[in-house]
């Protein structure tokens, strides 16, 4: 009797667990932003006011699974995009795992490519789990129930400097599924310039809310972007690019968001990221810096006019 009764117990507890989880779960009309601690790398998670999602770069390994557990429902294993903004390891190697243990609807990122064992690793696992890829470019603006992604960044004219991932991909099927990518770049060339340069920027806007995600494009690239009006400024929060490298932000930049909050992906590092030029330059315009290795996760909500840091 002692037995049924513990079982008993045991049942309801978890039926309340499940409940409340859900509850919890169900769309609140408001958009949270989480920047994740995933170390020296960059991860966010987006839930949107309707409750869809979305995974923003998967960090240097799997601390992003970690970081999902968090702020998804346990039973969630589906997630309606990823985006990708460069194939590098500390934006790009999290995003194997997500792929693998997700249902994943859409895959954004521009159309360059790496011949690296961990890129290769994740487009087999994107391939193999059939995603659909959307390439995108400057001007390209996807909508989200109320939200908007407003993308600044690659050009056309930029994507055409690099090693297209599309190309790749038809080649890697010529040749028979060959998938160590020395092929590939000998018949492809190589990237003009360095990967950073070629990062998705974009704006997230809701009601009168923005936050701009930069990847890690840098002040190479920034004047081919700065003064475009897919937001109005001051901005609320900018995802700093480079993870705060020296040579991440121009003071015309800064002058052009000037971000109310400004957050730092950034981990162990012996690169000096933060560099005290970059957080000097945002304390300039009166921006509140923020940093994931101090804090954990950080994560924005909002409800379109009003927001908060939780």
């Amino acid at each position: 009797m002692k037995l049924r009764a513990g079982y008993l117990i045991s049942g309801i507890t978890t039926g309340l667990i499940i409940v409340f989880s859900f509850i919890w779960s169900l769309p609140d009309g408001k958009l949270h932003i989480v920047f994740c601690d995933v170390g020296q790398g960059d991860a966010s998670y987006i839930r949107f006011p309707d409750g869809r999602d979305m995974v923003v770069d998967g960090g240097p390994n799997d601390q992003v699974i970690a970081c999902l557990g968090r702020h998804m429902p346990f039973w969630d294993r589906h997630i309606d995009m990823v985006a990708m903004t460069h194939p590098q390891k500390d934006h790009m190697q999290g995003l194997i795992a997500v792929f693998e243990r997700f249902d994943v609807d859409y895959f954004l990122r521009s159309d360059i490519g790496n011949t690296t064992e961990g890129y290769q690793r994740l487009m087999t696992v994107v391939i193999k789990t059939r995603v659909s890829e959307k390439f995108i470019t400057q001007g390209d603006r996807i909508a989200i129930g109320s939200t908007s992604l407003s993308f600044l960044w690659p050009s056309k004219e930029q994507v055409a400097k690099g090693v297209r991932a599309s190309e790749m991909s038809l080649l890697r099927q010529g040749l028979g599924g060959q998938a160590d990518g020395s092929t590939e770049s000998n018949v492809l060339g190589s990237t003009i310039g360095d990967l950073n340069e070629y990062s998705l920027v974009f704006d997230l806007q809701y009601g009168s809310f923005d936050a701009v995600f930069t990847g890690d494009a840098d002040s190479r690239v920034e004047p081919h972007y700065t003064g475009l009006t897919a937001f109005s400024y001051p901005v609320e929060i900018l995802k700093v690019p480079h993870h705060g490298s020296k040579t991440g932000m121009t003071p015309a930049f800064i002058d052009w968001v000037k971000p109310e909050v400004a957050v730092v992906s950034v981990g162990k590092n012996s690169y000096g990221h933060p560099s005290k030029e970059a957080v000097n330059m945002l304390q300039s315009v009166n921006s509140r810096v923020l940093r994931t290795d101090q804090r954990g996760d950080i994560e924005i909500v909002t409800d379109g006019k009003e927001w908060e840091i939780q």
